[in-house]
């Protein structure tokens, strides 16, 4: 097995940050540096940063539907975390993608991390679908602004919209579905914020091929 899936499959993290890891030298394998594309035998020892690494017994990839209110750390320095929600033997899971504090749902955490590459590498470009409400509603000006693309910070957000109905059946410009391919951090809010919005519900429902569906808020399943 080529090193970098090696150190992907035991840390969870992808193959390119397992590349950068070697290249910094911060892998040896038994006792000696690791060089990018070698290979790793099942009695070989691997060692990251004076820790022992190996590979799990199986990979595990779980779909949380995240409360707000959670915050996707180990450390949430006053906060809930998402691990109070989880089993102690899932608590080595990690997230892919994040959801920040005040938005809820769709939560993929796993310790594959070719799966977690291909769903946050822009290169996969895998969609990510929102339910959103703003706080006041959307003007057409504003929506053909966002359908051309609005600067944030140092990149041109574009957001993909459709307009939803409420409870009462009334199709409204505060109540959208929402969107996005690569998802850059907080990039819905801070589109919307751009222009003087503030979003009030963000809710995952979809990443990839992976969809909410009829998850309860604070459950979770195997996939």
């Amino acid at each position: 097995m080529r090193i970098n899936r090696y150190i992907a499959l035991s840390t969870g993290i992808g193959r390119r940050p397992a590349d950068k890891l070697i290249a910094s030298e911060r892998i040896k394998i038994n006792g000696k540096l690791a060089v990018t594309g070698m290979d790793v035998k099942p009695e070989d020892e691997v060692i990251l940063d004076n820790a022992l690494i190996s590979l799990p017994a199986k990979t595990q990839t779980i779909m949380l539907n995240k409360p707000v209110d959670y915050v996707c750390s180990r450390d949430g320095q006053g906060s809930k975390t998402i691990y109070d929600l989880l089993p102690l033997d899932l608590h080595n899971l990690k997230p892919v993608g994040r959801l920040d504090k005040y938005s809820s749902g769709l939560l993929l955490l796993t310790n594959d991390g070719e799966l977690a590459n291909k769903l946050t590498h822009p290169s996969f470009e895998k969609e990510k679908v929102y339910e959103v409400v703003l706080d006041k509603p959307l003007t057409d000006s504003d929506l053909q602004k966002i359908k051309h693309g609005v600067t944030v910070e140092t990149y041109v957000s574009r957001l993909w919209l459709q307009k939803l109905a409420t409870d009462k059946h009334q199709v409204t410009n505060s109540y959208f579905l929402v969107t996005l391919i690569e998802g850059k951090n907080r990039q819905i809010r801070r589109t919307f914020a751009a222009l003087g919005y503030d979003v009030k519900r963000l809710h995952r429902l979809q990443i990839g091929q992976y969809h909410l569906n009829q998850l309860q808020s604070g459950n979770y399943k195997f996939l």
